[in-house]
Order: structure tokens, then sequence, then C-alpha cells
């Protein structure tokens, strides 16, 4: 099939080199022009656009370069941009969303899946539709969330969403049938900054789930505290809002029970063990706070 290919991140490329490996005519890829990256300020090109490069494929940055091109579909991958619904008319579009729709329509579906507490996620292939996420799903594939990093989980995604795509495309009967989406809809709003605060309003389970997202910080004697990886912790009671050595551990107490922080990041340091970071900061637990 002659197709264009819409895509942005590196959660992508596996549906792209999918498509091309299953013999596709990808005879346009459309993503965002390069951005400048590191102190140098040299122009980065995104990874779908380098995946392209190697691959040999047209590559173009606007939309409106479809207009050159006779396709008969269009593939959307985490493009990062609404298309125009005069675009929809004129090319059919296949959707990959990292989600179970209607269960988390919008930018950031998987990182909303794990603060939610969601025990699983997915990949919908639907149709796309001038409205955000509303099209009907032509094929549906179930993922376990557990304690995956929201890197490891959108790697697991892409690669069952490319193969999800393939299946669909290779379907006349997926391709024909879509079914229209069914249950509760909920809206995945873009993250904040405020999205990966830890503090000790919450409980321990959603701290984890927050550390799950990579990023995650909180503040200790006014000064940032990057915390990379964390446990739960299941000794004796710490207090909420106290921080504390315990059974060789750094105990962060939340507001229903503690986590054990494993690695951590100092403002303006490296990673290391939450002990060794607990020994060069020489705080007094029986004064310090986290918030």
């Amino acid at each position: 099939m002659r197709l264009a290919f819409l895509g942005t991140p590196e959660a992508a490329v596996p549906s792209l080199r999918a498509l091309v490996g299953a013999g596709h005519d990808v005879a346009l890829v459309i993503t965002r022009p390069d951005r400048k990256r590191g102190r140098g300020g040299q122009l980065s090109p995104s990874p779908v656009k380098a995946c392209a490069q190697e691959l040999g494929l047209a590559i173009g940055h606007r939309l409106s370069e479809l207009d050159d091109f006779d396709v008969e579909r269009g593939v959307v991958v985490a493009y990062g941009r609404l298309i125009a619904p005069e675009v929809l008319a004129r090319v059919a579009m296949l959707n990959v969303h990292f989600s179970l729709l209607p269960r988390w329509r919008g930018a950031a579906p998987v990182e909303r899946a794990i603060l939610a507490g969601d025990t699983e996620t997915g990949v919908s292939i639907m149709t796309l539709e001038a409205e955000l996420d509303t099209g009907p799903v032509h094929l549906e594939q179930r993922v376990a969330i557990d304690a995956k990093s929201l890197t490891s989980l959108l790697g697991e995604l892409a690669t069952v969403g490319a193969q999800a795509l393939t299946e669909v495309l290779g379907s006349p009967e997926l391709l024909a049938h879509p079914r229209a989406q069914e249950g509760d809809v909920t809206y995945a709003a873009k993250l904040t900054k405020e999205d990966f605060h830890l503090t000790s309003a919450s409980s321990a389970a959603q701290l984890l789930r927050i550390v799950q997202l990579g990023q995650a910080f909180t503040m200790v004697a006014e000064r940032r505290l990057l915390v990379e990886s964390a446990v739960e912790y299941e000794g004796a009671v710490v207090a909420r809002g106290s921080i504390a050595l315990r059974d060789a551990a750094v105990i962060l107490g939340a507001a229903e029970g503690a986590i054990a922080l494993q690695i951590v990041r100092p403002e303006s340091g490296k990673s290391m063990s939450a002990t060794a970071w607990w020994t060069g900061a020489r705080l007094d637990e029986a004064v310090v706070q986290w918030a």
C-alpha cells in the first residue's frame, strides 16, 4: 500500500520500520523540523526523521506537502499536531494510539495511565477523525503496566503498536470493519512540572507511580533532589514529611506508608545511591523535612 507517515518521537520509529519491512511504499514521511540541541546549538533531527533518512525515504515538515503525493492512506504515530479536517477528508488516516480507547484520549495517555494506577494499558489502531481520538477502532492490544518505567512501557507499546498496525493494514477485514469506541471517556492532559513533584500529601503508592515516570523530584533542605528509583518501605512507621535513615535505607514518610529511595541525583550533581547522598548531605533527621 502507498502510504504517508506522520510521526516524531522514538516511540513512532518501530511503526515506520514495520511498514517498510512489511513491503509498504512509504511515499512521504512528515515530521517536525530539526531543533537545536546541546550547548553548541547544532540542529538535530527528530528520531522519525533520522530513521527516514536511514531508510532513504522522502521527508517533509509541513502537512501541505501531502498535496504533492498520491497516497492511499496516512499513518499517524505520535505526530504531535492536530490534523485539519480538510486533510482528513482527502487522505484517510490510521492512528496508532497508546491507550485502550476511549480511556485516555489526548496527549499523555501512557503517563496518565501510570499516574491513575491503571493495571493495564495498550494500543488502539483507529481511524483518525477531526475530533480528538474519537475514531472507530480496528484493533486493540493490551499490555500490563506493572512497575515498568515510562520509558520501558513506551518501548513495549511502540513494538506492540507496530505489529498491530501492520496486522490491520494486511487484513481487508480489519481495515474495512472498525468498531465504535465504547465505555467511559477520560482525557490525558499534558503533564506539568507539578505532576513530577513528590510531596508528603501523597500516598506511598502514588509516589512510586510518579517515580515510574522519570524526572520525579522533591525538595529537601530547600534543595531539589531527583528521585530516579525507589521502592515501598515496609518497616517501622515513619512520620509523614520526615526523611530518615532506617534499615540502611533513606526513607520518606508519606501520607500513607513510606518509600525507600534507591538512586537519587542531587541538584547539580550526579546519580548516586540514596545512602551515599544522605552521608554526604549530613542532614539532621530530627529537623529536616521533605516536601
